[in-house]
Order: structure tokens, then C-alpha cells, then sequence
């Protein structure tokens, strides 16, 4: 029962911010989504990022454990969808990347956060980093068929994690007015990004439910079972492999429906399964925070 209270209590927050933007179109009121999402990707998210490296109190050798740990699962990660999508005969420009990425921006970090704490927000966004260096190289080329992957410099998510690091890796902090102005702008980006997935889903069409809840199911499966295996390989501590699993088995992001519109993929195909994957999720992971915590 204890057990069972503290899942809830948990996952609570994450839901009912969502249900607040699901809520909020459906009593028919103006949401923007583009803009929102690119304020929080562009603005929000980046300083998150930023601050939560440069104030890390991590173990370095834990530090370095997890980011080695991240590539590998998300390598494993890469090479075992595409197997399934292949074998599954659907198109990899529209399916890939959305098994591939999960939302660890929208709900893992604010999972790990309420789960875990700043320690595991501080391995979340380590996660996350990873995950979005590889979303905005490999995944942006996957989803527009090709294209320059120099791209990738432009994108501020990826440049905060780079920043991050080397403050880090260099002891650096910025001057106390800044650090507070940075995390002030950071500290929105969580509750914007819930409250957008709920309008988000409010929106999207589930045309193609029947599809989308197989692959939804074999993404969860493959993540788990990916992430546990290469989390063990690492022997990392308890802290960082529960957040290394929930960041690895967060349902499809949607921005992986914004990417497919931007680049004409099949972006109703993805709408669906960000709908179903996100419903898939509200019962999956609570049940995969009793098993870690």
C-alpha cells in the first residue's frame, strides 16, 4: 500500500499538469502549440540543461559510467528498432525515430525529479542530453531523408549540453545573477513541456490505433529489456539505472510529430502513436517505478 501511495504520488503531478493542457483545448481556449514547444526547446529547456550539468554534484566516475551507459543503450537501442521496424515492413523515415526517442524531456525529467529527487533530475538530464544529441544528428537526418548533419550546431539543446559539460569537466560556474536568471528560465520548461503533452495529445488524430498499440507495446518491451541489460552491464548504482530505464522507456515525444510534419514523413502515423504510446505509458510506468524504486 505504501509502496502503491509513493508511485502515486509520483506520477500524480505529471499526469494532472498533462490533463491541465488536455483540459484547457478542449474547453476550446487558445493554445500555441509551435510556439510553446520552441520557446521550451530553444529557451527553457537548454538553460535546464545548462544549469543541471554545471551544479552537478555527481561522482565524476558515476558521471562518466552514465553518459557511457546512455550511448550504449540507445546505440542497442537504434540497431534493435530498426531490426523490428524492417521486419514489421513499415516505412523507417516515418517509424524509427519515433521508437527510438522517447519523451525523456516532457517525462522523464520531471519523473526522475519527483522520484528521485536533484540527484536523479541531475542523472535525467544526462540521459536526456544524450538522447538529444543523437534525436538532432541521426534522428533529424533519419526523419528528412538525408541532409547535412552539420545541423546539429545550430540546435540550442545541443549546444547547452556541450556548454554544460565543459563547465563541468572545468569546475566553471557563472556569476550567482546569472546562475539564478538561467535556472529561473530553466524552471519553466518542465511544467510548460507537461502541460503541452496534454494539448498535444488533445489534438493529434488516433487513426491507426490498432498498429500503433503494437508498436507501442514492442517499443516498451525493447526499451526495458535494453536498457536493464546495458544498466547492469555498467554496474551503475541503483539511483542511476532506475533513471538510465524510465528515461530509455519514456513513450514516443512529440516532437517526433512535429519533426514528421516539418520533414513529410507520415505525420498522422506518428500522431497516433504518440497518443496510444502516452496512454500505453499510464499504466506502464508506474508499474516500472514499483519495480525500481
Amino acid at each position: 500500500m505504501n509502496l502503491a501511495l509513493t508511485v502515486l504520488e509520483i506520477v500524480a503531478p505529471v499526469f494532472l499538469l498533462a490533463a491541465i493542457g488536455y483540459a484547457w483545448v478542449r474547453l476550446g481556449f487558445e493554445y500555441r502549440i509551435e510556439f510553446v514547444t520552441q520557446l521550451s526547446m530553444t529557451l527553457g529547456v537548454p538553460c535546464l540543461i545548462f544549469v543541471s550539468l554545471m551544479k552537478t554534484d555527481v561522482d565524476p566516475q558515476a558521471l562518466t559510467a552514465l553518459t557511457l551507459a546512455s550511448i550504449a543503450a540507445y546505440g542497442a537501442v537504434t540497431l534493435a528498432a530498426w531490426a523490428l521496424i524492417a521486419a514489421m515492413r513499415l516505412d523507417l523515415r516515418t517509424w524509427l525515430a519515433p521508437v527510438i526517442f522517447g519523451n525523456t524531456g516532457n517525462l522523464g525529467l520531471p519523473l526522475a525529479l519527483f522520484a528521485f529527487g536533484e540527484i536523479g533530475l541531475d542523472y535525467a538530464v544526462v540521459v536526456f542530453a544524450v538522447m538529444a544529441v543523437w534525436s538532432f544528428t541521426f534522428g533529424v537526418w533519419l526523419v528528412a531523408g538525408g541532409g547535412s548533419p552539420w545541423k546539429v550546431v545550430k540546435e540550442p539543446l545541443v549546444g547547452a549540453t556541450l556548454l554544460g559539460a565543459l563547465f563541468l569537466w572545468q569546475g566553471w560556474e557563472t556569476p550567482v545573477f546569472l546562475t539564478n536568471t538561467l535556472s529561473l528560465i530553466g524552471q519553466m520548461a518542465i511544467p510548460l513541456m507537461l502541460i503541452t503533452l496534454g494539448v498535444a495529445v488533445a489534438r493529434l488524430d488516433t487513426a491507426g490505433a490498432g498498429r500503433a498499440l503494437v508498436v507501442s507495446v514492442l517499443k516498451l518491451a525493447l526499451c526495458v529489456g535494453l536498457a536493464w541489460a546495458v544498466g547492469r552491464a555498467f554496474a551503475l548504482d541503483d539511483v542511476a539505472f532506475a533513471v538510465l530505464v524510465l528515461q530509455v522507456s519514456t513513450p514516443v515525444a512529440v516532437t517526433s510529430y512535429l519533426l514528421a510534419s516539418k520533414y513529410g514523413a507520415d505525420a498522422q502515423a506518428v500522431a497516433g502513436l504518440v497518443v496510444v504510446s502516452t496512454l500505453v505509458s499510464v499504466l506502464s510506468l508506474p508499474l516500472l517505478l514499483a519495480v525500481l524504486l
